[in-house]
């Protein structure tokens, strides 16, 4: 019988043919029972006899060809869901077998169909063994395989030895694969397998002469820099050889891949790179040229090359900034920007969201792109791109954005996406919202879109807003409680109820319920009129709650309107009958209510009374009364019972003191110390203190510094493998051709590298015909201009209204970007003033100030204003005035524009923070010179590096200044006043305590010059308390107070307590951690 040349037996074919060709699940399973009976009959048929024929032997025991088609058949059944363990003890048997053919299916059934916890796995420990002490090197590959699917944690002692001792294995192979199952090792068994133990191996294999073998290492030095970077430190200059090594083409050819050199290897050392750069001055400063330089010879119009660039991008963005590697990433993501490739466009939307969140002037020159990729049909990169929109939002661009994220909720159907956007224009509303109004609009809109996707907060904040306001004024309040009101007023004149979702028409209900009389444009009773007949209407199809709002609704409008019309009686009377005890109880006392007392109405649901505090009378003083006229009657006085305070401590029948159960509650939790913003606070400056704080130059979250340690590299004997590739890949370098001298300007192409286009620098890339997606001088699409050359001169191109058009949204979109762009100018429109029949709340009187305290104390408010203490000298000049010294300081930072941006992750991400900052107009030349010998570097000890060294660019140095600075802004002196200084510290809302014990600053003098040292100006400094103040600004309205005291404690060392703050959250966590760092 025929099957096609697949050597399948007829009952295989079959099976396959009738499961391809089955029409439902039910019809699949019957095959599949039926097979599972067939497979058993297999299994359980013994020696048997043909009458009138030989003997025949069970065909699972005489010919291993069947019984290997038998464990497939039994993949497939356990493939499609159903259980196959009666033929598990043949997959144990054939993993025993002799011929290595029939041993792999073996262990991959098991592998595949055994739980980490059988029995059977137990008994595979043994032949692992075997396997792995063979000489034959297929067996002992096999061996390692299957020890890699098959070992749970209790085996791996069991097979460690082994497994070590093929590190040394002459076969390459074998040594790339022990190095992998040692580390899956380490990950079941971390106490068996140690990290340093991991360390030791990793180190060696990766100076193996065989460059498989060191690449195998690098996926294992990956995943364990993850989880700790800080033993792997010291590698970097390893990293970075080997690194340059490859893209120099000293590797066979058979690693190549269309010419690009070992694609793979370059991505993963690139990422390692980043891992261990990040937070890390050094280690970032170690790998500044040869990062530029993959970049740079990645770009050839390859796929392959493409990823190189992008992992270039990533870890550029990741490690310490640096202003030439800044530029140059912002140009290899213009050139994806351009392409006209959807998957390069998806990969420059990713970079620019990825540098946006720290360097958001790089986007300002891609606005008409963004817009495209916003408007494109392309669903992937239109969410891509709303992700970007979210990351560089503002308060200037945040109506833009909202604007296009909320249409975008509008028609999407993905539920999850739509979950995602939802909960950023929660966010980026509250916290960049122009004004109250606007917030309320956009948070209703997106109750109509999302529904209960809105979390139940921010219907709560929504509402709390509306009830107390702003506090600035009672007028201000009572006109944002009125377009609140007109708002969902026309909600419920115009949209059809019925389809609402309920968080709206319960956040509706309660707004028309406390404040429907302020409309001017429908009456009281016809508000009440319409959410009636919409109770009655939809009973059925409400939710519990909000009946219970709608109900209470018509209730407040009663009360407002001093009668109770007939359609509100019914639906009170309606809903009396409810199942809903609650409800039920409500509407049978507001019944009682107003039959028996409703001139009590007003008092009991007074109008605007929804954030006032209830006074609760303690004495039930409203008693007096009713016990006078009982005593008279000849009722029983009451009588206290007498607290014995030793009653604690009582005496047993024994006559042994017993201690009684204590009551005493815990004590109450301390308030966090750093303020959190108000609902009062939208559209102000004030921000969260996690969401977008910058880190002080050299340190990490959690305020340790992560400095590099250098541990001596392990001996460097080795060499790697010199086999049929003549003077490239070895421990002489490159002897019989050695590689060319850079030039100052430009690095030079490899001796080695493939002559076509496409391979050259990006100097070159306007004679590069045809490279690419997207045009013809260039690989990525972009325009004939060179990547560090002046551009191509421009016809005067004529635009079209729709360009225009494009033009003008994206000058709305990227507002605050760039700078000295006017934002753009919205007039708010004030609604008509509300009827005068209506009734009109008084504002409350505000209560009293309470007095300032007598303690001196230096952050004492009061004390700071009072001049007839005596204890300060009053300055012989008359003070400068603080608003005139704020004017002068915002005008002469004016120029620099702060722009905050949102993270997607607000706790996952380290924003560096630059020391010196060069202006992006400024592109340093890149010239390479001679490098220092690198002690710490295993390839150097070993003789593996060759001519390979070279010096870190003059372009890439660091500035030693400790200046701070906050999104490339410089902290700058404000020269104000002690009574100054104790007016504003009250109004500063964020506050960044810290507490440092240093032996560099141990005194109050070194402690007032570190923080002259920082841009800050010095106050005063009071030596008596050792306690010292200063101020700063930074930009035009950002303020800084900084407060210190002093405590020497001997030996050179002091303890400094400190507390930072200031009008920025962001700002004082970020100036505080720098101020750590300094003080230590």
């Amino acid at each position: 019988m025929s099957t096609g040349g697949m050597s399948l037996s007829k009952e295989f074919f079959t099976l396959l043919k009738e499961i391809g060709e089955s029409k439902s699940k039910q019809e699949e399973d019957r095959i599949i029972i039926r097979e599972i009976q067939r497979l058993k009959q297999k299994m359980e048929t013994p020696s048997s006899s043909i009458p009138g024929g030989a003997p025949q032997q069970n065909s699972l025991l005489s010919n291993k060809k069947r019984a290997k088609e038998f464990l497939v058949r039994l993949l497939y059944v356990e493939m499609l869901g159903h259980d196959a363990s009666f033929g598990y003890i043949k997959a144990v048997e054939m993993a025993a077998s002799a011929s290595l053919f029939h041993k792999r299916t073996g262990y991959l059934v098991c592998a595949a169909c055994l739980p980490p916890d059988h029995e059977f796995r137990f008994m595979l420990v043994n032949q692992m063994q075997r396997d792995l002490q063979s000489v034959n090197v297929l067996e002992c590959s096999g061996g390692l395989l299957a020890a890699c699917e098959l070992i749970t944690s209790d085996m791996v002692p069991a097979v460690k030895t082994e497994v070590s001792k093929l590190l040394s294995h002459e076969s390459a192979t074998i040594r790339k694969k022990a190095i992998l199952t040692l580390h899956r090792f380490h990950q079941l068994a971390p106490d068996d397998v140690t990290e340093e133990e991991m360390q030791e191996h990793l180190r060696k294999m990766l100076c193996d002469k065989d460059p498989a073998v060191m690449g195998s290492s690098l996926n294992a030095i990956y995943a364990m820099s993850l989880m700790n970077p800080l033993p792997f430190k010291d590698l970097v200059p390893s990293l970075v050889s080997i690194l340059k090594q490859i893209c120099e083409h000293r590797l066979p050819s058979e690693y190549d891949y269309h010419r690009v050199p070992a694609p793979w290897m370059q991505l993963q050392l690139i990422r390692i790179l980043r891992v261990l750069g990040k937070a890390d001055v050094k280690a970032s400063s170690g790998m500044y040229e040869i990062v530029h330089e993959a970049m740079k010879k990645a770009d050839n119009g390859i796929n392959a090359g493409y990823a190189i660039a992008y992992e270039c991008v990533k870890t550029i963005v990741t490690i310490y900034p640096n202003p030439a590697l800044l530029d140059a990433a912002a140009e290899a993501i213009s050139r994806f920007i351009d392409s006209r490739s959807h998957n390069l466009k998806y990969l420059g939307v990713t970079g620019l969201a990825m540098i946006v969140e720290t360097h958001p002037q790089y986007a300002a020159q891609h606005q008409l792109a963004v817009m495209d990729c916003l408007e494109d049909t392309d669903e992937t990169l239109q969410r891509k791109t709303l992700d970007l929109l979210y990351r560089m939002t503002n308060p200037v661009n945040v109506e833009f954005i909202t604007e296009k994220l909320v249409a975008f909720l509008s028609g999407t159907t993905d539920l999850f996406l739509k979950r995602v956007l939802t909960t950023r224009v929660c966010t980026i509303a509250e916290r960049f919202a122009p004004n109250n109004v606007w917030y309320i609009r956009t948070i209703t809109q997106l109750f109509e879109v999302s529904g209960d996707m809105v979390q139940q907060e921010v219907a709560q904040n929504l509402m709390s807003l509306i009830a107390e306001g702003t506090g600035d004024s009672e007028e201000e309040d009572m006109l944002l409680r009125q377009n609140a009101v007109e708002i969902y007023v026309t909600i419920l004149r115009d949209k059809p109820l019925g389809k609402l979702p309920k968080i709206l028409l319960e956040t509706m209900a309660w707004c028309l319920g406390e404040y429907a009389y302020l409309s001017a444009v429908q009456s009281l009773d016809e508000t009440m009129r319409q959410l009636c007949d919409f109770a009655k209407s939809h009973k059925s199809k409400f939710a519990l709650t909000t009946r219970r709002m709608l109900v209470a609704a018509i209730m407040k409008l009663v009360a407002q309107a001093g009668n109770c019309p007939a359609h509100a009686a019914a639906v009170i009377d309606d809903y009396t009958r409810s199942r809903d005890f609650e409800l039920q109880q409500r509407c049978l006392e507001f019944q009682s209510i107003l039959t028996n007392c409703p001139q009590l109405l007003p008092q009991i649901m007074p109008v605007d009374a929804s954030a006032e505090d209830l006074e609760v009378d303690q004495n039930l003083s409203f008693l007096d009364g009713f016990v006078q006229q009982s005593l008279a009657n000849g009722a029983r006085p009451y009588t206290a019972m007498d607290f014995d305070d030793d009653e604690d401590d009582y005496e047993g029948g024994n006559g042994v003191t017993k201690t009684a159960f204590k009551m005493t509650p815990y004590e109450k939790p301390q308030a966090p110390a750093l303020a959190r913003m108000a609902m009062s606070g939208m559209g102000s400056n004030i921000r969260s203190t996690e969401a977008s704080a910058a880190l002080p130059p050299g340190a990490v979250r959690g305020g340790s510094h992560m400095a590099s340690q250098a541990t001596v590299p392990p001996n460097g004997g080795l060499a790697l493998n010199t086999h049929n590739v003549a003077n490239v890949w070895g421990k002489g370098g490159l002897k019989a051709q050695p590689s060319p001298q850079p030039s100052p300007t430009a690095a030079a192409p490899s001796a080695s590298a493939p002559a076509p286009g496409g391979l050259g620098a990006w100097e070159d890339r306007s004679r590069n015909v045809g490279a690419g997606f997207g045009g013809v001088a260039s690989a990525y699409g972009g325009s004939g201009s060179s990547a560090y050359g002046a551009p191509a001169a421009q016809l005067p191109v004529v635009k079209t209204a729709e360009q225009l058009e494009k033009e003008r949204q994206a000058a709305a979109l990227f507002g605050g970007i760039i700078p000295g762009a006017p934002p753009p100018v919205s007039a708010p429109t004030a609604p008509p003033p509300p009827p005068k029949s209506a009734p009109v709340p008084a504002p409350p009187v505000p209560a009293s100030a309470p007095s300032a305290a007598s303690d001196v104390d230096l952050l004492d408010m009061g004390f700071w204003g009072d001049s007839s203490t005596g204890t300060r000298a009053a300055a012989s000049a008359p003070a400068p005035d603080f608003d005139a010294v704020v004017t002068q300081t915002s005008e002469a930072l004016s120029s620099t524009a702060i722009v905050e941006t949102v993270s997607d992750d607000e706790n996952d991400g380290y924003e560096p923070v630059q020391d010196d900052v060069v202006p992006t107009s400024t592109k340093p030349p890149l010239e390479p010179g001679p490098a220092p010998v690198v002690d710490d570097d295993p390839f150097a000890s070993a003789g593996l590096l060759g001519s390979v060294q070279e010096s870190t660019l003059p372009s890439f140095s660091l500035s030693s200044s400790s200046r701070f600075e906050y999104n490339g802004v410089a902290l700058a002196p404000l020269p104000i006043t002690t009574a100054q200084f104790g007016a504003k510290w009250g109004t500063c809302a964020a506050t960044s305590p810290i507490s440092v014990t240093s032996t560099k600053v141990s005194s109050l003098d070194a402690f007032m010059d570190t923080c002259a040292c920082l841009g800050a100006h010095k106050i005063e400094a009071i030596a008596a308390t050792n306690e010292g103040i200063c101020a700063g600004m930074l930009g035009a309205s950002s303020l800084v107070l900084i407060h210190g005291k002093v405590i020497v404690s001997g030996a050179g060392s002091a303890k400094i307590d400190a507390t930072v703050k200031g009008t920025d959250a962001a700002l004082c966590g970020s100036l505080a951690m720098y101020l750590q760092t300094q003080l230590r």
